[in-house]
């Protein structure tokens, strides 16, 4: 009689073939996740405007200059107090006091050459009411982008963005107007807002739900130009940062596009058709707000500087 065929074990399908052990798992070419910044930068700017409200209050000594009995919560708070309600409506120390220590003033930029005002008016806030708003903004929206991007991108973000909205604010000041200051982050903060926006634009294809998110940010930011029509707000420097940092977005906000891995990442010997860094529309929106970024900075410093002495002089013929 012939052998028998050998058995099979159907439900194992096992034909005494050898099978490896283990198969190797495909290489990997994908980057790891990008660890978050610290954010300290922001609270930094946080602290510093606090601190300069509170001695810009110190300095104006309220009791001293106009008279404890018309000083706001003059026995609670002393040397602390604010002006009387009818002169500073928002709580706060005098325009005296402002002044004398960097509130944007036409007349000193252009006739005294005071051009750090530009900058230092920043740091001032007008009362207590103004602090707190900006402070939560700045907190808000400062805060995630700073751990996004990195304090060095932020911090030249916020200071441009504030240069900017006090270049066009100075130039929208009248003279005539007596006195007439402009004083707040609102310029640098809008700035930041507007780079949001400009940001979502040029790294539009790394994002999910693109529509959502764009509308969602025009909204937060048509609210927020919206209160620039109330009654002694600077409605000018907030237009001014927001310009600014829409620009500056397109500049210090570029990101890889969707796809591309860094050379760091890729194993040695594998054949990887690689992505370029970014896209050639993300080159190009970086290169037009370059140009008109600093188009707009020397075309406003030169009207400021060119108009605003005879501007003056002007004024005070009438």
């Amino acid at each position: 009689m012939g052998k028998r065929p050998p058995s099979v074990d159907i439900e194992s399908m096992s034909y005494d073939v050898r099978k490896p052990i283990s198969m190797p798992p495909p290489p990997s070419y994908y980057p790891p996740p990008p660890k978050p910044w610290f954010s300290w930068l922001v609270p930094l700017i946080f602290i510093a405007n606090m601190a300069m409200f509170v001695f810009t209050l110190y300095e104006n000594n309220c009791p001293a200059t106009t008279g404890g009995n018309r000083c706001l919560l003059y026995p609670e708070l002393g040397r602390f107090s604010f002006q009387p309600f009818q002169e500073n409506p928002l709580l706060g120390p005098s325009i005296n006091t402002l002044k004398g220590y960097g509130a944007l003033d036409k007349e000193a930029v252009v006739e005294r050459g005071e051009g750090w005002r530009l900058v230092s008016c920043m740091w001032l806030h007008a009362g207590v009411i103004h602090l707190l708003a900006n402070m939560l903004s700045l907190l808000f929206i400062g805060i995630r982008l700073e751990q996004e991007f990195g304090f060095l991108k932020i911090g030249c973000l916020y200071v441009l963005s504030g240069f900017g909205g006090s270049l066009l604010s100075s130039l929208s000041l009248s003279p005539a107007e007596n006195p007439t200051i402009s004083v707040g982050a609102s310029g640098a903060l809008f700035g930041l807002l507007g780079a949001m926006l400009s940001e979502l634009i040029t790294n539009w294809t790394i994002y999910a739900n693109k529509c959502a998110a764009l509308m969602s940010l025009i909204l937060i930011i048509a609210l927020n130009l919206a209160v620039g029509f109330v009654p002694h707000v600077d409605n000018s420097a907030h237009i001014g940062g927001f310009i600014s940092g829409f620009l500056l977005g397109f500049i210090l906000l570029i990101r890889p596009q969707f796809g591309y891995v860094n050379h760091k990442y890729i194993p040695p010997g594998s054949d990887v058709k690689r992505k370029s860094k970014h896209k050639c529309y993300q080159y190009f929106l970086l290169i037009v707000a370059l140009l008109l970024l600093i188009c707009g900075y020397a075309s406003g410093l030169t009207k400021l500087y060119r108009t605003g002495p005879l501007v003056l002089e002007e004024s005070n013929t009438f």
